[in-house]
């Protein structure tokens, strides 16, 4: 069977896994490239039988899906791939099977991208190789608070490492408890309380119908002139243009981004520009030993289905 591994930017995919389980079974084609068109993704992807999703990156809707009638198994990396439409691929008789992933990289990413804007150490980076020398006042952690959108695993995880910090944490979501945050010593709060009291307000929610636009103009409106907000969960979670003129205007100090609503990221994108931010391209989880879970998860659960016993399936199985 043909296998088509898809948007292998870093073209990693063959090192970092043993393919050698599958290679007489299979022809493996790697694309290092992103296709946004659909028709061209058909184009390329017409005559697989087997398809690997990294994440994300290659959204497979109903209308893609039906337009391979070869396709048999998707595996997506990560056992949740809001991407792939599963129930089509279901109706289409196609597998759609996922991985082992670790979540622990998104969270540091994350205080990677607090402690560059407080330091402003990018920028302090690219005026020194210009032959520069000081010229930003950084701001210490200690003492500020932190606000958590979604007190999950991973927003947990930053509660733990603000402690650290010796900064004050407060959490909100639509269904958080004041019993979990106890359990992180988490200050609950209500969504104007977290706005108005964050000096960094980091998100980790999963983005859905709910969450989508959930920060818009007028809660950025609500923040400290001195906050900085943080995103490494889903771009759409913030209205991307409403956050776009708050950078601009300066109603927030800046803004860590991780993720965009569009990615690749255009190459005439204004976040590409704006001086108050760090951006990263969608590094959260893009890590040495998570990648390493990813392309091990591909080969088992390729092997597995060639054996006529899939698993580790997704939703609507």
């Amino acid at each position: 069977m043909r296998v088509a591994i898809l948007d292998d930017y870093q073209n990693t995919a063959l090192a970092s896994a043993d393919w050698s389980l599958i290679s007489g079974r299979t022809q493996i084609e790697v694309f290092t490239d992103h296709l946004f068109d659909e028709d061209e993704i058909v184009r390329r992807l017409q005559d697989f039988e087997i398809i690997c999703a990294m994440r994300e990156r290659t959204p497979f809707t109903s209308s893609l899906i039906e337009r391979l009638p070869k396709l048999k198994l998707i595996v997506s990396s990560g056992m949740r791939n809001r991407g792939i439409d599963v129930e089509a691929a279901k109706r289409n008789n196609i597998f759609v099977c996922g991985t082992k992933s670790m979540g622990k990289p998104t969270a540091e990413l994350a205080w990677g991208l607090i402690l560059a804007l407080a330091r402003k150490i990018p920028a302090e980076d690219t005026n020194i190789r210009a032959g520069g020398w000081q010229q930003s006042i950084g701001e210490c952690l200690t003492g500020k608070t932190l606000g958590i959108a979604g007190l999950g695993n991973l927003g947990s995880r930053m509660a733990k490492i603000a402690k650290a910090f010796d900064m004050k944490v407060i959490a909100w979501s639509e269904n958080l408890t004041k019993e979990r945050c106890d359990e992180f010593g988490v200050e609950l709060a209500d969504k104007e309380g977290l706005l108005l009291n964050s000096d960094f307000l980091t998100i980790h929610l999963i983005l859905s119908d709910r969450t989508r636009g959930m920060f818009k103009a007028e809660d950025l409106s609500r923040m400290k002139s001195t906050a900085y907000i943080i995103n490494t969960a889903r771009g759409p979670i913030i209205d991307e243009d409403d956050l776009i003129n708050a950078l601009k205007n300066k109603t927030i100090a800046g803004a860590g981004i991780d993720v965009f609503s569009v990615e690749p990221l255009p190459v005439d994108h204004p976040f590409r520009h704006l001086k108050n931010t760090v951006i990263t391209p969608h590094l959260g989880y893009v890590e040495a030993n998570n990648y390493g879970a990813y392309f091990k998860g591909y080969v088992e659960a390729i092997d597995a289905f060639l054996k006529g016993n899939p698993k580790n399936f997704l939703g609507g199985y």
